[in-house]
């Protein structure tokens, strides 16, 4: 795609868009609603003509504000959980038994990139219980987990090893988790954003990597990613409405409480995914697998 605001959420790019122009963009359909107390932000991109003004692929995304989180509302981590769960399987499109392979991206080692990483801890592994104890799991989807880890610490990309990976164990559907940067401060560790176009890690850094798309892997591919970083030269020109100095192009800047925040962030991104991928799987039922009931 070309170059264009630093943002990887389409919901931020549709607003740059209409910002700047104040038109009607033909083939971009938004719309706006509440789901359990959720506030949730479509944007679909149908034409290629609008997939170049936005900088952002043609497909379906959604953004889901975890304002009721923040506030701490009752209930709102299962009520969460529920709303991205839907969104999930709505873009998932799975077959019963079709098999899932989850790859979460980025560094465990560097806390705003860590997203992917610490979603991995709350992912349901079921596809060898499938292969081993198939009577009494008949009733879990196969589903694996892969971290994928980044080219500075493996020596190969991402996409690489995602796909040969991907080439081994056949998976229908592909879940890549991993951290976006935004352009809005409000949103850092308090949007999801759901999608059916795939991912470019890094793209929004200005380090992208190979993309992990259904083109590239042969399989559909979801993705899920959460805002961690704003990029410092967009957030002093927003702020002072002057150009950010050069050296602002290398910074970037995330929230003082950001270990606690990605950690509380990916357990939501873990719980809905597994939600999305077990049919009938409630928030319970999760605290209880993952508290030892899966070996």
């Amino acid at each position: 795609m070309p170059n264009g605001p630093r943002t990887d959420l389409a919901v931020e790019a549709r607003d740059l868009w209409q910002q700047g122009q104040g038109e009607r963009l033909e083939g971009l359909v938004t719309a706006r609603e509440q789901r359990q107390g959720f506030n949730v932000d479509l944007v679909e991109i149908r034409t290629e003509q609008a997939a170049k003004k936005l900088c952002k692929p043609a497909g379906r995304y959604v953004t889901v504000e975890l304002d009721a989180l923040i506030r701490r509302e009752e209930d709102a981590f299962r009520r969460g959980c529920e709303v991205l769960a839907g969104e999930l399987r709505r873009q998932l499109r799975l077959e019963p038994g079709s098999s899932v392979l989850v790859v979460c991206l980025g560094n465990p080692d560097i806390t705003p990139d860590a997203v992917g990483p610490l979603t991995a801890e709350h992912v349901l592994v079921t596809r060898h219980l499938r292969e081993r104890l198939g009577e009494d799991f008949a009733c879990f989807r196969p589903v694996s987990v892969f971290r994928a880890g980044v080219l500075g610490t493996t020596g190969a990309e991402s996409a690489e090893l995602t796909a040969a990976v991907a080439e081994r164990i056949r998976p229908d559907r592909i879940v890549a988790v991993d951290a976006l940067a935004a352009r809005q401060l409000s949103r850092l560790c308090q949007a999801v954003q759901i999608s059916d176009t795939g991912i470019i890690p890094g793209s929004g850094v200005g380090n992208a990597r190979s993309a992990l798309t259904a083109e590239t892997l042969g399989v559909p591919v979801v993705a899920v990613g959460v805002p961690t970083v704003v990029d410092a030269a967009t957030l002093c020109a927003d702020l002072t409405g002057s150009e950010a100095p050069p050296e602002a192009a290398e910074l970037f800047v995330s929230p003082r409480n950001i270990d606690s925040r990605v950690r509380g962030v990916a357990r939501l991104l873990g719980y809905s995914i597994d939600l999305a991928l077990q049919e009938g799987m409630t928030t319970e039922d999760v605290d209880m697998y993952l508290g030892g009931c899966f070996t």
